[in-house]
């Protein structure tokens, strides 16, 4: 996993090139965004069960199936999976977040995790869309302006976004 900083650095060296001023302007410009970044990082993880357990309600509101007997989620043993998932989910998009990188969400978390469901007979629909209802959770928390660093947040919360949309798709 290489940080934003470590992969410019790769970048320009495998080019035999030094860093150009555009990429030391985008970087300058994530350092000075670092403080919203840490907000809504801390946000997320501190209402992380709450997330969880809401998407999970609103999840199967939704489709009561998967809580039915014979359904994905039924049974506490099953339920108490499911929510771990979703929490894993949840804690690798925060570490994507905090490094503005994706490649930890994607490396230790989504690679293989579609197949997995596919062998377990989990509906990877249903994972999805409970990954979208804590995306959405999450970017109500985060994108809240009382008491985080005041400025502009659209960027970062579509980067949040994305990282939810990126999750979300890899189980589908």
């Amino acid at each position: 996993m290489l940080d934003a900083f470590a992969k410019v650095v790769a970048q320009a060296d495998a080019r035999g090139e030094y860093v150009s001023g555009s990429q030391i302007d985008a970087l300058s410009a994530m350092v000075a965004d670092g403080n919203k970044r840490l907000d809504t990082v801390n946000r997320i993880t501190s209402n992380s069960s709450t997330i969880v357990a809401d998407a999970a309600r609103a999840l199967f509101a939704e489709q009561p199936q998967l809580i039915a007997p014979g359904g994905n989620a039924y049974t506490n043993r099953r339920m108490a999976a499911c929510l771990r998932d979703m929490e894993i989910i949840l804690r690798y998009v925060t570490y994507a977040i905090f490094t503005g990188d994706a490649s930890v969400l994607d490396d230790r978390c989504l690679n293989g995790l579609r197949e997995t469901y596919l062998a377990l007979g989990t509906p990877g629909s249903s994972v999805a869309n409970g990954v979208q209802k804590m995306k959405d959770a999450a970017i109500a928390i985060a994108n809240d302006p009382n008491g985080v660093t005041r400025g502009d947040c659209s960027s970062l919360m579509a980067e949040v976004a994305g990282y939810f949309d990126r999750a979300a798709q890899a189980v589908a």
